[in-house]
């Protein structure tokens, strides 16, 4: 005779606190591990290759034939699964239509080595931004545009917080990317593989960055409120902005960069 699957019905379960913490940055780190709630994202997780570490999972809020399904890929995995009791799931769930069923996966730490570069090829270097919203959509779009990499330079906002994870969609699956605080050592590295960098400004440069974006290019965007660093700024010889003609003074980093992003794609754009 089968026996029932053990529930854990208590928040001060050993397992449960130490995820609970995950949703915050240090002990991300700390843990080396990372929470994902969501069907869709944890199907992309695991398309993407993350290692799935534990698996919760409560019955009774499952809805519905996709997170059976999709708890039964997990079980197909090395990870640790996990039944809990709804008011557990709840306390774990950031949202409430987490499906019954989160996962938490090991923090992956790609280099620079690992890109594979096939021209004509697009990095998007970004110079320690402090939004996860903009964050995870600049990811979206440069997996949208089929881009090699992105490369945060830190220190940023953490590439593994819920709302940069929402806003990627789970992008943040399909492409390396990197964190790295040598700015000199990733220039080197585009440098060395003739990837130019062309710097995103307000005024500064040609208009839509018309002429610069044939072949491989590092497009390199700055911070909300500062721009691009000094450090940064440094390794830049060609720049582009977009035409305001109306009475805003700036454009959202995630807006002009999806913008430019796409700029690079219609001049290297291969039917």
């Amino acid at each position: 005779m089968m026996l029932s699957e053990p529930i854990i019905t208590s928040t001060a379960n050993r397992r449960i606190v130490e995820a609970r913490k995950l949703a915050q940055r240090k002990h991300r780190e700390q843990q080396g591990r990372f929470l994902v709630e969501g069907l869709q994202l944890l199907h992309m997780a695991l398309d993407g290759g993350a290692r799935p570490d534990t698996v919760f999972h409560c019955e009774e809020q499952m809805t519905g034939p996709a997170a059976p399904a999709l708890l039964e890929r997990f079980r197909r995995t090395p990870a640790t699964i996990l039944r809990v009791s709804p008011a557990v799931m709840d306390a774990l769930a950031e949202r409430e239509l987490a499906g019954g069923l989160l996962a938490t996966f090991a923090l992956p730490a790609p280099q620079l080595s690992a890109v594979k570069l096939v021209s004509p090829a697009l990095i998007l270097v970004l110079d320690r931004l402090q939004d996860p919203g903009n964050l995870g959509t600049l990811i979206r779009t440069a997996d949208a545009v089929g881009a090699a990499a992105v490369v945060q330079v830190e220190p940023g906002v953490d590439l593994y917080d819920p709302k940069t994870l929402r806003a990627s969609m789970g992008s943040l699956f399909n492409l390396p990317v990197i964190r790295t605080g040598d700015v000199a050592a990733l220039f080197r590295w585009l440098a060395e593989r003739g990837v130019r960098p062309v710097g995103a400004g307000t005024h500064a440069g040609k208009p839509w960055g018309e002429g610069l974006w044939q072949g491989d290019v590092a497009l390199v965007l700055g911070n909300e409120a500062r721009g691009l660093s000094p450090d940064v700024a440094a390794h830049v010889h060609a720049w582009a902005h977009l035409p305001m003609t109306g009475k805003a003074e700036s454009l959202n980093v995630s807006i002009a960069g999806g913008v430019l992003m796409y700029a690079w794609l219609r001049e290297n754009w291969q039917k």
